[in-house]
């Protein structure tokens, strides 16, 4: 009994983690596939070079990070709690919800944008990213490619602003919505932007990031394109510090990085781990 008890506390939980993740992989597939079947960048196949890998990192990438999240996370937001005036955390949290939604999104860029910029400037953490860089061919589920690492950092940078303006209060009483929204509006915007997909939105691209916006942050067509990009969803903010890059017809010619990755997603995942310097 106290076996079957255990069972149903822990197993049935993650079963349903797997079996909603597998009900969201059907309702991507059959949104994106015929997408890029009738509007791809890039003629290329369905099963592409690298894309069981990707499916691998697909279920890593949705259970992981959350789990890995939790601790770092709380003990963040323990600590700022302490150093911001309780009357801002009291000022924001009377604010309607699409407000501090929207408020939200903006600052939480910001640390977004500086924890993927330094994902490429720093060298240990680009042997995390370097992973999700060494995909040659774009489509949507690329955009799963990433140790578990390389997702949780970023996250941690854009939490610190929201949590700072108390945009995000997961010290309250009850469960916080806004960060979980972000998130979820930053993972389902995610998989557009990597969508090998041609279509271009005139002026709108300089407000929110496209396909066309992203792949030149994956591009390997030269050092002078490279290092651009770094905006989850807003492009402005490179803009603002320089990193900005989108050209009104041009698209990348070719995509990776120059270092030898393991094609198979166990190498991939320890990689980082006996990675050799960056050339």
């Amino acid at each position: 009994m106290e076996t079957f008890r255990l069972l149903q506390q822990h197993f049935l939980p993650f079963a349903l983690d797997i079996l909603r993740l597998c009900v969201w992989l059907v309702l991507l597939t059959a949104i994106f596939v015929p997408l890029e079947r009738l509007w791809s960048r890039h003629p290329q196949k369905v099963f592409r070079k690298g894309v069981m890998t990707d499916l691998g990192y697909y279920f890593i990438s949705s259970l992981l990070p959350v789990r890995i999240l939790v601790v770092p996370m709380a003990s963040l937001a323990w600590g700022l709690h302490y150093v911001v005036p309780s009357g801002l955390h009291e000022w924001v949290a009377d604010l309607p919800l699409w407000a501090r939604f929207a408020a939200a999104m903006v600052v939480g860029e910001f640390g977004f944008y500086w924890g993927h910029r330094w994902m490429h400037e720093i060298p240990m953490l680009w042997r995390f990213h370097a992973i999700h860089h060494s995909a040659e061919q774009i489509d949507w589920l690329v955009n799963t490619r990433a140790h578990p690492f390389d997702m949780v950092f970023p996250r941690l940078c854009g939490f610190v602003p929201m949590y700072l303006l108390g945009l995000a209060q997961p010290m309250a009483n009850q469960t916080d919505i806004v960060p979980l929204l972000v998130i979820m509006v930053g993972t389902l915007w995610g998989f557009f932007v990597h969508a090998n997909l041609r279509w271009r939105f005139g002026w709108l691209e300089w407000l929110v990031s496209t396909p066309a916006f992203h792949h030149w942050h994956h591009t390997h067509d030269g050092a002078e394109y490279a290092n651009k990009n770094y905006a989850a969803m807003l492009p402005w903010v490179d803009k603002i510090f320089g990193t900005f890059y989108l050209p009104k017809q041009q698209w990348p010619a070719r995509y990776g990085i120059d270092e030898v990755i393991s094609p198979n997603l166990i190498g991939q995942l320890l990689k980082p781990f006996y990675y050799q310097k960056r050339t």
